[in-house]
């Protein structure tokens, strides 16, 4: 019997070729000779970057060689600059005498005062409580160096004259001064002062400049011009020029020196002619001479059991003036004494131009606690001052309340005592 295979597709098998493997054999191949190049090129660089860093390193010395011993090599002695050189040399001031040097390097140069300028801008000096990169350097050579010293003032107590100018541009509204010098300032120290001068226009205050620091000299040379922008003509007459001298201490606070007061009212500008004009320094305490320093209302009310006073400052009046405008601007300090050992403090906010001002501040203190705790160790310190925001601000009076105080102090402390848990008010007179 035939049997008959069934229809369908005819299947082929597929023969394996060499072909195939022939291009992944040239493929790898490739690759790899690649791969071969770019180590070999990355092998040169780390070659040659390690060569050029041993070389800077290293010098002409070679990877391979060895280190040879060197003895070290004895070290010159340098001399460090004496006082014959020209380095960290101070500079004296144009007008005050210059001490002989043994070994002089160049003769000093003669001042030439700066004629006032038409067009100028408005200077910012160095403030003098910025030192300059070299003050350290310069305040060991004037420590070393030897100064001569001063006469014996002549000058019957008086704190000497400042030089200035002044004119007006009418084209750029602007009021040009210019702080000349200083002359025969009091010598308070051997080697003399180190001066500056701060001016401000009141009655604003708003305006207010400074010169640099003259070291030790009693007749300072500034040159200094100062514009102030922004003021009509018809403002001058209201203007006041305030001059505060004072001598920089490094320190400490700068020393007030004295002042000088110019209302620009009693003076007749020209447009474009500058003023030259000479005044006498006055103390800064000549203001208050022959006259009262005025009265404090205080309000005070002790708490035995709760170890505390309460200090309610109410007001002041009859103050004195402490500015050209006729007014001041005063603050209350209140320190609280225990055993005569300040404790505590406090005070009140500025009351802007005003002789009569009106606090209404309470503050709180805290009496070291005790058994029985009372006022008998207790005292309270007011001080009553004038703010000023370019000079140190000025104690217009003070008044002491305790134990040992006197006159209506004493008699308000034991009112106080006897009385407690009650606000008892008085008023106390201003003391030096």
């Amino acid at each position: 019997m035939k049997i008959l295979a069934a229809e369908g597709p005819d299947i082929t098998p597929i023969e394996s070729s060499g072909e195939w493997h022939s291009a992944t054999f040239w493929v790898l191949v490739v690759g790899a000779a690649l791969l071969a190049v770019i180590l070999a090129a990355v092998a040169c660089w780390v070659a040659r970057r390690r060569s050029s860093l041993a070389h800077k390193l290293g010098g002409k010395r070679g990877p391979d060689k060895a280190l040879v011993f060197q003895p070290p090599r004895r070290a010159t002695a340098v001399r460090s600059p004496g006082s014959a050189t020209h380095y960290l040399r101070k500079s004296p001031s144009p007008t005050a005498a210059v001490p002989p040097q043994p070994q002089p390097t160049s003769p000093p140069r003669p001042h030439t005062p700066n004629p006032p300028s038409v067009a100028t801008t408005p200077h910012t000096p160095t403030a003098p409580n910025e030192p300059t990169p070299l003050s350290k350097e310069l305040a060991d050579v004037h420590a070393t160096e030897k100064v001569k010293p001063l006469e014996p003032e002549t000058n019957d107590g008086k704190l000497g004259d400042l030089h200035f100018k002044l004119w007006y541009e009418n084209v750029k509204s602007a009021l040009v001064v210019s702080v000349v010098s200083c002359q025969n300032l009091p010598g308070r120290e051997p080697a003399g002062p180190d001066p500056y001068v701060k001016l401000q226009l009141l009655p604003e205050k708003q305006h207010k400049v400074k010169t640099r620091v003259v070291r030790k000299t009693r007749c300072p040379v500034y040159d200094e011009d100062f514009t102030f922008y922004g003021i009509a003509p018809h403002q001058l007459t209201g203007i006041t020029l305030h001059f505060v001298v004072l001598s920089f201490d490094r320190y400490s606070r700068d020393e007030i020196i004295g002042e000088v007061v110019s209302p620009l009212s009693t003076l007749q500008l020209q447009s474009g002619e500058a003023m030259a004009l000479c005044r006498e320094i006055q103390p800064r305490s000549l203001k208050m001479r022959c006259v009262g320093r005025g009265e404090v209302l205080v309000s005070l009310c002790w708490q035995p059991a709760a170890a505390r006073l309460t200090v309610v400052l109410l007001k002041a009046r009859n103050l004195p003036k402490m500015d050209v405008t006729g007014l001041a601007d005063p603050y209350v300090k209140m320190y609280l004494l225990y055993n005569g050992q300040r404790i505590a403090k406090k005070k009140t906010h500025v009351k802007k131009r005003t002789l009569n001002p009106v606090f209404n501040e309470s503050f709180v203190f805290e009496v070291p606690a005790a058994p029985n705790a009372t006022l008998d160790h207790v005292s309270l310190e007011l001080l009553v001052l004038d703010w000023d925001r370019v000079t140190k601000n000025e104690v217009i009076g003070r008044v002491e309340l305790g134990a040992n105080g006197t006159g209506s102090a004493r008699h308000h402390w034991r009112e106080v005592q006897a009385a407690p848990r009650r606000q008892i008010a008085d008023w106390h007179k201003l003391k030096e």
